[in-house]
């Protein structure tokens, strides 16, 4: 390559960063040098051919499903690796990426890639790569960056799938305004064995507007994992001799350290698979309930709070796994053994704890707990002014990063350096907020908006505590004592309020999320705002959690299922989310699973009221009415005669043919709902349980004009299923947005 020094310059610098890159989908550079005036580089050798070799020989054949599945995953893996280091390709297209004859794909030529950050380093321009998989932006010359990658991905599994272009011209220019102003005909019309998970996940990658596609690689990754239905076992190019054979002695010696590695690498990594077998996230932590030994009693909200504050601190470091709060908390009186725990929780690490506040003084003692053996790993002590609470909770996940040998990226130092407030009596209140708001019955949340909103009058910068504000109104939306408009409009409020001040809060965007999705019925902004949280924090279990309902009652069930089991392991032990599990299986109408699910939540907590309102429903639509009758009405009496309980109650008197029952609960309903909010949706359930489909159809429609949030669920209710042949149905699913 033959350059003026300032081309000399880029060439090294960009080619340096590609020579830090190890993963097994990119090419390795071994050297980087200059010989009779020329740079080069030299590079590992691989055995095989193009992508571009391997399609051109296949046409007009394609390839198969799992191989394009299994290619592009390791296409994306390679991108993840590159991406975290701060490094984009530009440039990805079949000639670029080679395939082993063991089925390894290998990204080559990473000579133009470029250092996010840092300024453009090559020569020719913005618009360099290939027209033909050349993102929108990168045609009109603005800046690329990751999303770059994902956009050519996406046109890459588009050609392996359909064996075409998404985008033809007979000239570049031709072509370059197709990528820009025309859309790309979906997969599902090219193929018909595509499945529609799958012509999602290229339709998301190949979005014109960057800001809707995949926002990082690690989603795209998650996606082609999901949609692929089976694990790629890792491949491992051949070794190749160099000059000789290693003896028998050697190899026999490397046999056996190979077997210990292995015994280790299992040791290490068996509590934490999934249920599936695959294996979690490596550092997997579990922060146990911190002590309160203060004087006083009533600081055990202080104690509480720092407890969440130190899960909230740890999870944003992306590298590792934090058990939510619901989980550990349950271990709060616990006389278990810090290796039950561990099993139960399916983490290798602890940490555990005291806390002492008096005055304006602090001493937190912590210290990180080896599982296996029980033994510390490491401990300290901090003395500390109750202004440093922020100070101390960082050091102790930058030390907990440093045990595990994470290398803190810069967006997760200067979050963990961020003070949420300069207010100690403001913080004070968010604490307390906190600990009734975890109550979660009616009145701890009343408690925790009247703390929340003196923490704002304190601090009207405060975005946590609007953010506690909004998920005050979002959990107690169920209440009848506000309508779905005053309740709502109070959740977008709060929530605006602190994406304002602080929009890096997932808190925010989930509240943000629910007003869009439950109210608003906004479905696309609804999907942005639930990404947009797991993005900023992928340990936060009621994203997950939310998302999941989301996809679920979209008629997404695969990917509802899949967040669902997320939220499931980063919050093992919450009843609402083991219960809601069931609920989703139940929309699925997979009836089965749904009661194993349910009754695996009564396990936990045999009166949690959720888990049987949904066993009851299950019970129901499977026509097992002594069993339904039983939970419902258990369920009715623990939550005090509670509307969407006397409704699942009447709805299944109806349909066992207990029709006096039915009636005497519906009245009393219909009673109620001219003194307070009561669901509509729900009274349209038991007409329809009556066998009365005009009444259901009326109560449905009144329960569109309140925008009741039940509505939601209009597309998958099983209960509904008798009035989904009627054109007054198909006409509130398409006023919805719901008809496909």
């Amino acid at each position: 390559l033959s350059q003026d020094e300032e081309g000399k310059k880029r060439f090294v610098q960009e080619a340096k960063a590609a020579s830090a890159l190890n993963h097994p989908n990119i090419a390795t550079i071994y050297e980087i040098d200059e010989a009779d005036g020329q740079l080069f580089i030299a590079m590992e050798y691989i055995e095989g051919q193009s992508l571009r070799a391997i399609l051109d020989a296949n046409l007009p054949k394609v390839l198969n499903l799992r191989e394009g599945l299994d290619y592009a995953t390791q296409i994306a893996e390679g991108l993840q690796a590159a991406h975290k280091k701060g490094i984009i390709h530009r440039d990805i297209k079949p000639a670029n990426l080679m395939v082993t004859d063991e089925k390894q794909v290998k990204i080559l030529d990473f000579g133009l890639a470029k250092l996010v950050g840092i300024t453009d380093l090559t020569a020719s321009g913005a618009t360099l790569g290939t027209v033909a998989y050349m993102s929108p932006e990168q045609a009109q010359g603005v800046a690329a960056d990751g999303r770059a990658d994902i956009w050519a991905l996406g046109v890459v599994l588009y050609e392996m799938i359909t064996g075409r272009s998404p985008f033809k011209g007979k000239s570049d220019p031709v072509v370059l305004y197709s990528v820009v102003n025309e859309a790309h005909q979906p997969l599902t019309a090219l193929r018909q064995d595509v499945p529609a998970d799958l012509g999602q996940i290229v339709d998301r990658a190949m979005a014109k507007d960057p800001d809707q596609r995949y926002q990082s690689i690690e989603e795209m990754v998650t996606d082609l994992r999901a949609v692929s239905n089976f694990e790629r076992a890792p491949r491992r190019p051949k070794a190749r001799l160099i000059a000789r054979r290693p003896s028998r002695t050697v190899l026999a010696g490397l046999t056996v350290l190979l077997f210990v590695l292995l015994l280790g690498t299992f040791a290490l990594f068996r509590i934490s698979e999934k249920q599936d077998g695959s294996a979690l996230r490596q550092h997997r932590i579990a922060v146990l309930p911190l002590v309160n030994i203060s004087e006083d009693p009533a600081d055990e909200y202080f104690a509480d709070g720092m407890t969440e504050e130190l899960i909230a601190t740890l999870s944003k470091i992306s590298e590792l796994q934090v058990i939510a709060r619901t989980s550990v908390m349950r271990y709060k009186h616990a006389s278990k053994s810090i290796a039950e725990i561990g099993r139960e929780l399916k983490v290798a690490t602890v940490i555990e704890g005291s806390v002492r506040h008096a005055a304006n003084r602090i001493r937190i003692s912590v210290q990180l707990i080896d599982v296996q053996n029980e033994a510390p790993l490491w401990s300290h002590d901090y003395d500390r002014k109750l202004e440093d609470v922020f100070a101390i909770q960082s050091l102790v996940a930058r030390q907990v990063a440093r045990a595990f040998e994470i290398q803190l990226r810069q967006q997760e130092e200067r979050r963990l350096a961020q003070k949420s407030t300069e207010n100690l009596e403001a913080y004070n209140l968010y604490l307390k907020g906190r600990y009734f708001w975890n109550k979660r019955d009616q009145t701890g949340l009343k408690k925790g908006v009247e703390y929340f909103q003196r923490a704002i009058e304190l601090d009207p910068n405060y975005a946590l505590a609007y953010a506690g504000l909004a998920d005050s109104y979002t959990v107690g939306w169920r209440s009848n004592e506000l309508s779905p408009r005053q309740r709502f409009l109070k959740v977008r409020e709060a929530a605006m309020k602190a994406l304002e001040i602080d929009d890096t809060l997932a808190e925010a965007h989930v509240a943000l999320a629910s007003y869009v999705d439950l109210y608003n019925w906004d479905w696309q902004r609804a999907e942005q705002e639930y990404r947009r949280a797991i993005e900023l924090n992928p340990n936060y279990a009621i994203a997950h959690h939310w998302y999941g309902n989301f996809l679920m009652r979209m008629g997404r069930s695969r990917e509802g299922l899949r967040h669902s089991r997320i939220a499931q392991e980063l919050d093992p032990l919450s009843l609402i989310i083991n219960a809601s599990w069931g609920h989703r299986l139940y929309y699925a109408r997979r009836y089965d699973q749904a009661i194993a699910q349910c009754k695996k939540a009564l396990e936990l907590d045999g009166d949690f009221v959720f888990a049987l309102h949904y066993l009851g429903g299950v019970y129901e639509k499977k026509g097992l009415c002594d069993q339904a009758i039983e939970v419902l009405e258990k369920a009715m009496t623990l939550s005090q005669e509670n509307p969407p309980n006397i409704a699942a109650l009447s709805r299944t008197y109806a349909t066992c043919g207990r029709e006096d029952e039915a009636r005497s609960l519906l009245h009393s309903l219909i009673v109620r709902s001219g003194q307070s909010y009561v669901s509509p949706y729900h009274i349209a359930a038991i007409y329809e349980g009556l066998g009365e489909k005009d009444r259901a159809l009326q109560w449905l429609e009144k329960a569109y004009n309140d925008r009741d949030p039940v509505m939601a669920q209009l597309k998958v209710d099983p209960r509904l299923d008798g009035l989904r042949q009627s054109p007054r149905f198909a006409v509130l699913l398409k006023k919805m947005g719901l008809e496909r």
